[in-house]
């Protein structure tokens, strides 16, 4: 089993990169990092982590899952050509498509969300309105899945998200 982590070159949430990396990796669940550009990441508190692949160079029939990492930088694929290609092809090729934080809205925008239920990090509101804008059906709980699609609303959320993420690949 191998799952594709993409994370912003720049402020990446760490806590949601870390702790979701930790549970798959328990699982058996090999992980890529991939960025809009390969090499150095860093995350909003401090981390660092290198992107091995950029999002133009992947093959999604590479992988299990495709799982979205939010923080602020993530903000920068919501409108990524790139980045809406690799979840609408994880949808139409049926593997999992994860995104955790500020991350679903990049689903929605991708399109892949209309029809779906779906959560997203929403301190002020703007990130559910992003969601119901483009069809999906906004739940605001922590955890949500619709079919192959898990959605989850940020850190606090990170253990059970790679949780679900390993369960739904039957692991």
């Amino acid at each position: 089993m191998k799952a594709l982590l993409i994370i912003a070159n720049e402020n990446y949430q760490d806590q949601e990169y870390e702790v979701t990396k930790k549970v798959l990796e328990k699982n058996k669940i090999e992980t890529i990092t991939a960025a809009k550009t390969a090499g150095k990441c860093r995350g909003k508190f401090g981390a660092a982590t290198t992107a091995v692949i950029s999002i133009d160079d992947l093959d999604v029939s590479d992988y299990d899952a495709v799982i979205f990492i939010g923080g602020p930088g993530a903000v920068s694929y919501q409108q990524d050509v790139q980045a809406h290609l690799t979840a609408q092809e994880a949808t139409t090729q049926d593997k999992i498509l994860a995104a955790i934080c500020i991350a679903p809205t990049i689903l929605a925008e991708a399109g892949v969300l209309e029809g779906k239920k779906a959560t997203v990090w929403n301190n002020d509101g703007k990130p559910a309105k992003i969601l119901t804008k483009n069809g999906a059906t906004f739940t605001n709980v922590a955890i949500t899945v619709d079919g192959k699609i898990i959605t989850a609303n940020g850190p606090e959320a990170a253990a059970e998200f790679g949780r679900k993420i390993v369960e739904m690949l039957g692991l």
